[in-house]
């Protein structure tokens, strides 16, 4: 052991200096890396826990700028689908649009159309060749669900095409002059080859900060365990386009994760592999030489995780970011800050620490868009907020992210808790994003690049943490980005 121990910093144990500022909050530029190849317009990222991240927190995070990732407690058709239908959700052009054929029927193009939130499906025959469309409009009252498609769908000869090479303006103006909702692009051929839909170009409109690949679809990544089936987990998710994976781990500077890692990356060299989570430089390092392109940071600082205590081993958060990241800049690699977050000042901290985007748990628990269960307490309205360490999360398949597979009973390092309703996605990333630009106001950066490079820190004592908070009043109604985590 070292004589010398260092010492270690929580966010709260620091604040930053404000400086000299000609920039004003909304002129403040939040758009930051996430990995080596996909970028964000805010550098928010949804945790890939069971009561935070499937497909509607994925889609609500991406249209507001961020990434969501979806967790791995399901299986791997299911995690699938969920990415699927985030990757389905928005898009430029749909290439791969859901299609069926003249025979079949009528309740199959409805099961569909429900299944992934269309109004319209494309009828194609054996050779690809689009010869009709069923919507909503056509089979709206009907009560024979049996008929074949080919009996309510409109027919090749009434339908509004457009040849391949389209730009998105002119497709915009015949849907606009025709009065259509989806507009079916063929080639040469007649071979439907994409579609392009009037609530794409709504959704466009109402979210252009939108994080998006080159296709126009939303940014979506997937969490993977150390597991017998990550290969075949990984297959299936890359079929539905997924954006990124995360080896999602409680210890990644491990042999298991590295074998996995080395196993991903000589499979999937176009997708980007994310590795985590991480609390020292050395680990930094070695996982930076297996050629990964993001590497998370965090070990036990989140709200629900007991690891420090059950296992006594981390870094504090901030020191962990500081440290980390310094080494990350080395291989030019990104680092994502993941748990500690109970304010948006934290953010703030965490991307001036070094951090180019931060996983969030608890914050985004309480919202409308997350999985977890609704109670009430007390007359106010809960979700249900669980770590994947905790037994819970760990029966239902997190197990392996502590390397507890094979254990007959597990050894918890997590709880299962609730936090308070907070709203919607949107709200409470407009609240978070508010305190990232008025933070980078005070220090005077309009990009988060200049914030990493001139942010200056100041250590406080408790009683300055005491200072920083509403102290000596009864506060009648707390504001929205303040109520901490419970």
């Amino acid at each position: 052991m070292d004589k010398k121990i260092p010492l270690s910093l929580s966010f709260d144990d620091v604040l930053l200096i404000p400086q000299k500022s000609e920039v004003l909050p909304k002129n403040i530029i939040t758009k930051s890396i996430f990995s080596r190849n996909i970028r964000l317009n805010i550098p928010v990222v949804s945790a890939a826990m069971d009561t935070v991240t499937e497909s509607k927190m994925a889609i609500a995070v991406a249209r507001e700028g961020g990434i969501g990732i979806i967790h791995k407690n399901m299986s791997i058709e299911r995690q699938a689908e969920e990415i699927d239908k985030v990757k389905r959700y928005e898009s430029g052009m749909i290439t791969n649009p859901v299609t069926l054929g003249p025979k079949n029927k009528i309740h199959e193009a409805i099961d569909l159309m429900h299944k992934y939130e269309i109004s319209g499906i494309p009828i194609i025959d054996k050779t690809l060749k689009i010869i009709g469309i069923i919507t909503k409009r056509d089979i709206i009252f009907l009560d024979n669900l049996e008929e074949n498609i080919e009996k309510r769908m409109t027919k090749e000869s009434e339908l509004i095409t457009a040849e391949k090479g389209t730009t998105f303006e002119n497709a915009k103006k015949l849907l606009q002059k025709y009065k259509i909702e989806k507009l079916p692009i063929i080639d040469d051929n007649k071979h439907l080859i994409g579609l392009i839909t009037i609530k794409d170009i709504i959704k466009k409109e109402l979210y252009p900060m939108a994080a998006k690949d080159k296709l126009g679809r939303l940014f979506v990544g997937a969490a993977l365990g150390v597991t017998e089936d990550v290969i075949e987990r990984a297959n299936e998710l890359v079929k539905m386009n997924v954006d990124c994976f995360i080896v999602d781990t409680a210890h990644g500077h491990s042999s298991g994760v590295i074998n996995v890692i080395k196993k991903l990356k000589s499979k999937f060299s176009n997708i980007d592999i994310i590795v985590g989570n991480v609390a020292t430089a050395k680990a930094v390092k070695d996982l930076a030489l297996l050629g990964v392109d993001a590497i998370k940071v965090g070990v036990g600082p989140g709200s629900i995780c007991t690891t420090r205590v059950i296992a006594g081993v981390g870094v504090a958060q901030f020191t962990a970011i500081y440290e980390c990241s310094y080494e990350a800049k080395k291989f030019s690699i990104p680092v994502i800050a993941d748990g500690g977050i109970k304010y948006s000042g934290d953010i703030v901290k965490a991307l001036a620490a070094g951090a180019s985007s931060v996983m969030i748990g608890g914050l985004l628990a309480g919202t409308d868009e997350s999985p977890g269960s609704t109670e009430i307490h007390e007359g106010r309205k809960f979700k249900i907020y669980r770590g994947m360490g905790s037994i819970d999360a760990m029966k239902a398949g997190s197990s392996d992210r502590y390397f507890q597979s094979d254990m007959s009973k597990f050894v918890p390092e997590g709880v299962v808790g609730k936090v308070p309703y907070s709203g919607t996605v949107k709200e409470v990333i407009y609240q978070l994003t508010g305190g990232i630009r008025s933070g980078m106001g005070y220090v005077g950066c309009k990009t988060i690049n200049k914030l990493q490079k001139n942010a200056k820190f100041i250590r406080i004592t408790s009683a300055g943490l005491r200072e920083s908070h509403p102290h000596d009043i009864i506060m009648t109604k707390e504001p929205p980005n303040y109520e901490p985590m419970r």
